[in-house]
């Protein structure tokens, strides 16, 4: 997490080259497009980086649109709050300019057209960005109505922006309790979302698949195990979660085989 203190007030996105950690390309107010995925092909981007300074590597390639020399090459797209503050990185593969023309969002400025390649810009992440920056991610349970493939880009959201919102916190110390609201879990994305609110508060992570949550069970995501955690409702999220999932062993349901790796790394869980 690092703070830009190059961009002026309004400005949401920074771009900095992953060649080169002191060529700065510029700051934008914003990059539309970058959560819209081309219809062929998932991960390609069309941005518009409205209100652009280009700078760096980044004004070189404006200079040569069309050309090969257009290419400005991959980078970090770092997403900021109101400070300047970097909440969240995406790297972006082969950033190439397309266009460029005035900005009606100040003098001097342009909005830069660049094509490049980033798949984990989800589709439906943007929202939950605003609510960060906004400082609106500051209560439980925003995620309940959200549509399936919304709770996905909440995931992703609470993934890269992770280290931002626990501002430094350490993992709590072993032995907390924790309580897991399961209401609201009706599939595999809707307990990723539960159980990272319950461990980190609001918009929290503590994964988004089985490997994931694996990894952060291990420590250096907001709790240290041996910890207990009191499921409420289990029953209904028992019923909802009755996928079956291959294992060495056979198949179990998915509710099964997440008390197994809870329980495994040292979660004593209570079913209520």
């Amino acid at each position: 997490m690092r703070t830009s203190g190059r961009g002026d007030e309004g400005q949401k996105y920074a771009l900095n080259s992953d060649e080169d950690d002191d060529d700065f390309w510029g700051c934008a107010h914003e990059a539309e497009g970058l959560f819209t995925p081309l219809a062929d092909e998932e991960g390609a981007r069309r941005v518009r980086l409205a209100g652009c300074l280009p700078q760096g590597g980044l004004l070189k390639s404006v200079n040569h649109v069309g050309g090969r020399r257009a290419v400005a090459g991959n980078a970090w797209l770092d997403l900021l709050d109101g400070d300047g503050t970097t909440m969240g990185s995406y790297f972006v593969n082969e950033v190439t300019v397309v266009g460029i023309q005035p900005s009606a969002h100040g003098v001097g400025l342009v909005d830069l057209t660049v094509t490049l390649w980033c798949e984990n810009a989800v589709a439906g992440a943007e929202p939950v960005w605003d609510l960060i920056r906004a400082g609106n991610l500051n209560r439980t349970g925003l995620w309940h109505d959200l549509a399936p493939e919304d709770r996905h880009a909440w995931l992703s959201v609470a993934l890269w922006s992770g280290e931002y919102q626990r501002q430094g916190r350490p993992d709590t110390p072993a032995g907390q309790v924790f309580t897991l609201d399961g209401r609201h879990i009706v599939d595999r994305d809707s307990f990723y979302c539960a159980i990272g609110e319950a461990i980190n508060g609001p918009g929290g992570y503590f994964g988004w698949n089985l490997d994931a949550l694996d990894d952060c069970l291990r420590g250096g995501w907001g709790a240290t195990a041996p910890f207990a955690l009191h499921w409420d409702s289990s029953a209904e999220a028992r019923a909802r979660l009755a996928e079956r999932v291959p294992t060495g062993d056979g198949e179990v349901s998915l509710f099964d085989l997440l008390l197994e790796i809870l329980e495994e790394r040292g979660v004593s869980v209570i079913l209520r």
